[in-house]
């Protein structure tokens, strides 16, 4: 039942311009006219509206859609990258084991939120850019992972009686090995997620994410800073989205955990 929770939040953000009752971009006019900075559950306002009266609940949906699409694609592609180069480094041992290693190390020694104010300095501030800039440090876990997985692997029976009959060793690497590295990299996967919605939330508020004013929760709650004393809705309700979201992530990913340690 806990591991449903990641389904659950994949449907909320599909159908996030449903369930929003304003577009997030474009100002709420009211009954009487004064829409800026409205408190929640006041003139329809359920999270209350920010400076230039839009929703903030309707942006707050918008920014858990983009965080947790976000998080999910920059998973996908580090699973992807790091399945692969894991599986090629484990299946082949020797001088490519060796390389592929050294590599990963080296690409483990850059310090995420560096990268991505390099690359946004160099190819402007944007969400895709901001993403491919965590995607490139983000790979070599999942490659050290799946490694060692497929060295442990390496050496069990079935995988000595697939040589011994003949197996190429493509097949042996897809059909022999890779099953048997799933359930780490996807146990690993499951726990990462809480992770990377903070990463990026973090560099959102710092300003890495896509430009305003599109709905992002962490340039949302930064925008709502200097208003924190007097207007605190405007800052924290998107504060305790990105804390719900990571909640949420961290306690399905232990339910993750224990299933499949169990199986």
């Amino acid at each position: 039942m806990v591991a449903s929770v990641f389904p659950a939040i994949t449907l909320v953000a599909l159908l996030v311009p449903i369930l929003a009752p304003d577009n997030p971009l474009i100002p709420v006019t009211t009954s009487s006219g004064m829409s800026s900075f409205v408190a929640p559950g006041h003139h329809g306002f359920l999270l209350g509206s920010d400076l230039i009266g839009r929703d903030v609940f309707s942006r707050v949906l918008y920014g858990i859609r983009t965080s947790w699409f976000s998080a999910i694609g920059v998973i996908a592609s580090g699973m992807i990258i790091g399945g692969a180069v894991g599986l090629v480094a484990g299946a082949s041992g020797g001088l490519v084991d060796s390389i592929l290693m050294r590599i990963t190390d080296a690409f483990l020694a850059l310090p995420g939120p560096v990268i991505a104010i390099c690359v946004v300095a160099a190819m402007g501030p944007s969400l895709f850019h901001t993403l491919v800039a965590v995607a490139v440090v983000w790979w070599p876990f999942y490659a050290r992972i799946v490694r060692g997985e497929i060295r442990a692997l390496a050496g069990r029976t079935h995988v000595d009686a697939a040589r011994l009959a003949g197996v190429s060793r493509f097949r042996l690497a897809t059909r022999h090995l890779l099953p048997g590295a799933v359930p780490a990299i996807v146990v690993t996967a499951s726990l990462d997620v809480a992770n990377l919605l903070i990463t990026m939330a973090g560099l959102s508020f710092l300003g890495l994410g896509a430009p305003e004013p599109a709905p992002e929760l962490g340039a949302m709650a930064a925008q709502g800073m200097q208003f924190l004393l007097t207007d605190w809705w405007v800052a924290v309700m998107p504060g305790m989205a990105i804390f719900a979201l990571a909640l949420l992530s961290n306690i399905a990913g232990d339910g993750v955990r224990k299933l499949w340690g169990r199986s």
